[in-house]
Order: C-alpha cells, then structure tokens, then sequence
C-alpha cells in the first residue's frame, strides 16, 4: 500500500467514526463550531490571503485562465463573505431530526418521517477554496462528515482555511475528523477516494466537465453530479426589451466565470432587429466577444461566425453565442438541444409564453424576467451550497443543507404484531 493510500484510507476510516458522533451532536454545538469558525477566519484574513497569494502565483506561472484565476481568488472582502456565510448557515434550522412527515395506520401504529444526516461527503472540487469553508459548514450543520479534495490549484489556500475549520470544531467540542482536507497534491488521492465505499456515502465533484465525467467513471461510490452551466437566456417577442438589455448583459458581464453565467443568447426574430445592436454594442463595450449565426451578423457585423461547437461550449469567459430564432418553440428546442439543465431564463411580458417555457424547459432553474445569475445557494437563502446538482435524484440546484439529509422511518406502537 502507498503513503497516498494509507493516507487517504485512514482519513476516511476516521471520518466515519466522527460522523456517527456528529450525527447526535446538538443544534447548539454544531453552531458554535460555526461561529468559532467564522471568527477564525476573519482573524486569519492576512494568512489567508498571503496563503492565497503562492497558489495565485503558482496558478499565472501555470497559465490559468482568468476565469481560473478569478475562482481562485481570495480578497479580505471575499474571505469576510466566506465567514459570514458560515454565520448565515449557523443561522438556518437544523434539518436533522425534522419530522417530514407523520400518519396513523388502522392498527394504531404511527409511523413518522425523519431527517438524517447522509454520514460521510466527500468533497472533490477546483479552484474555489471558498467550497472548503461552505462544504464544511453545510456538513457539519447537517450532522455529516466531510473528506475535502481540493485542486494542486489552491492547496495553500485550503490548507490554511481547513485548518482553521478543523481548530473551531474541536473547541466546540466536535470530534476532530469531522473537516478533514486530504493534504496531498498527488492525483491518486482521487482514486483512492472513490473506492472508499465501506466509509463515504456520496460524492459531491465540483469543477469542469472532464473531471466530473472521470469522477463518475471511476467512482464506487454515489455521485451527485455538477455537470457545465449552458445557461440561456432567450427574449421574447412580447419582452420589455430594456429589461431583457439588463438582464441579458448581467447574465453574461456580471461575473463570466461561473457557471450560472449565459453563455447563449436567443432572440425572437420580431425583436432582433430593434434589440440586437443595442444590446450588442453594450456587451462589446464590457469586453464580451460576440459570436452570432447568420442573422445575428446580419444585424451585428462584428460578431464573428457560430460554429456548431460554440453552442455546445461553456465559455466561462467574456465569449457569448447568439441565435436568432423564430419562437418560443425553437428556443426551447435549441436549449433541449444543447443545454446542460443548469439555469434558462425568458424574459416576456406574456404570462401564458412564460408559462409554457417553465413547463418545456427542463431545467435545475428556470427563470422568468430574471437573471441566472441568481442561481446560487447564498442567494435561495440556503446559506451556502455545497454545489449546483443538475441530477434529477436526491437533489437538484443549488444543494443546501436539506440536500445533505436523508431520512429514516420511525414505527411507535403500543404492542402490536402482524398477523
């Protein structure tokens, strides 16, 4: 067996044994560990960020993208953002023990539904290091053991937040393998992680298309899966057409690297000509390079031509493809056709146009006159998220800490026997 191996293993043997005591721990402990933890980091922000800093360096001498550098980045703003997301979770109900539902059978017997922790997460994610601060505190809000595997990427920046997780849940009294961040760079830690069925029960993969088809490949265990964020929005031929201008150039411009950003465009051909140059020249001024089909260059010249492959492609950059299209009918098509179920918008001033897209796009989001950027656990009020799910079982968008919940049955009788 390895060092990486044994390393990887014992972590996990460790972490099975801190959930099942996690999964008892009461509400108020499991806050105060939160709090303890949120403090920490706001009193750490300046080893954080220096922390942050060598992988930032390491991360531009690798020739990480700008979007990568983005996600990458830790500021004294966004560091206090993390903590304050740790004192929103604290701040949430506690699922655990939560009667889902309760009934009476015939026979006197009451059986009830009840909220339990899933046990043991394991957390495979790049670039964000704010995912180890917001996966730890949803799992340890929700009564679960967490196993971190954070990108070569970030390794400092985790470390150094990892660390200070795991201090907070010992002074409040928690069993110190209850945050554990697997402190190796060396890939073969994944794999080992995904044979470890005896001790995770699910893992969560956060990160491109490629890692997260590898993870599911590979894994002996159950994935919840984050797949890439094509995100639409189309604007109708009844849309308020500066209201589809804002939204449309926030969806895109607000923050590109992230996967509730739009990477598509779609224009009902009534309003193309009126909206596309206008809308145009307000996201060539942000940057955005603009790739159209042939009436979309018709209207725009300077948009370059649409491959077949730019309408498949989640960007995640200042790039953006437009279609004209000639209803509500080849929009939902188009997004059927090429979209990833993460987060399409409408935006109509039709309630029965906007209707029929809520009912035909299968999406984890689906959004009426409103940006996708919104798609984002902080913003549904679930304190953090852990990931964006576009499953459809167990869970599905922006997972908060009912995600991380399953639940058991509780039979009360008074003596009875099945005949």
């Amino acid at each position: 067996m390895s060092d990486v191996e044994r390393i990887v293993i014992e972590l996990c043997r460790k972490a099975r044994q801190a959930g099942r005591q996690l999964a008892l721990a009461s509400t108020a402990t499991k806050d105060d560990a939160l709090r303890r933890a949120a403090q920490g980091l706001r009193r750490a922000t300046d080893a954080i960020v220096a922390a942050n800093q060598s992988d930032l360096e390491a991360g531009r001498a690798a020739g990480l993208s700008d979007a990568l550098i983005d996600r990458l980045t830790l500021t004294p703003e966004r560091i206090d953002g993390v903590a304050e997301g740790l004192e929103q979770i604290a701040a949430l109900a506690d699922p655990v023990g939560e009667t889902i539902e309760r009934w009476r059978r015939p026979n006197g017997i009451e059986i009830s539904q009840v909220r339990i922790p899933l046990g043991v997460i394991g957390m495979i994610y790049e670039s964000r290091p704010n995912v180890t601060a917001d996966a730890a505190g949803l799992c340890l809000k929700s009564g679960n053991a967490v196993v971190l595997k954070g990108g070569k990427e970030a390794i400092h920046t985790n470390t150094a937040i990892a660390e200070i997780i795991a201090d907070a849940v010992v002074e409040a009294g928690l069993p110190a393998a209850a945050v554990q961040l697997i402190p190796t760079t060396d890939r073969a830690a994944v794999k080992v992680l995904l044979a470890q069925s005896e001790y995770i029960d699910v893992i969560v993969p956060r990160g491109g298309p490629s890692l997260i088809e590898a993870i599911t490949k590979d894994s002996s265990i159950p994935v919840i899966q984050h797949y890439a964020g094509i995100c639409h929005v189309y604007v109708d031929a009844d849309a308020d057409l500066d209201m589809a201008r804002r939204i449309a150039v926030n969806a895109k411009v607000q923050r590109p690297g992230v996967c509730n950003a739009m990477e598509t465009l779609l224009v009902h051909a009534d309003v193309a000509d009126q909206f596309l140059p206008a809308v145009a020249a307000e996201l060539e001024a942000a940057g955005v390079e603009l790739r159209g089909d042939a009436k979309t260059q018709a209207l725009v010249p300077s948009a370059s031509p649409a491959t077949e492959e730019d309408w498949a492609t989640e960007y995640l950059d200042l790039i953006l493809s437009i279609r004209v299209v000639g209803g509500l009918e080849e929009a939902v098509d188009h997004i059927a056709r090429y979209g990833t179920g993460h987060s399409d918008a409408i935006v109509t001033d039709s309630y029965s146009t906007a209707q029929r897209f809520v009912a035909a796009v299968d999406s984890a989001a689906v959004y009426v006159n409103a940006s996708t950027r919104f798609t984002d656990g902080y913003v549904f009020g679930f304190g953090a998220e852990v990931g964006i799910s576009t499953n459809k079982l167990h869970a599905r968008g922006p997972m908060g800490l009912r995600n991380l919940t399953t639940y058991k049955y509780v039979i009360e009788g008074s003596g009875q026997i099945r005949e």
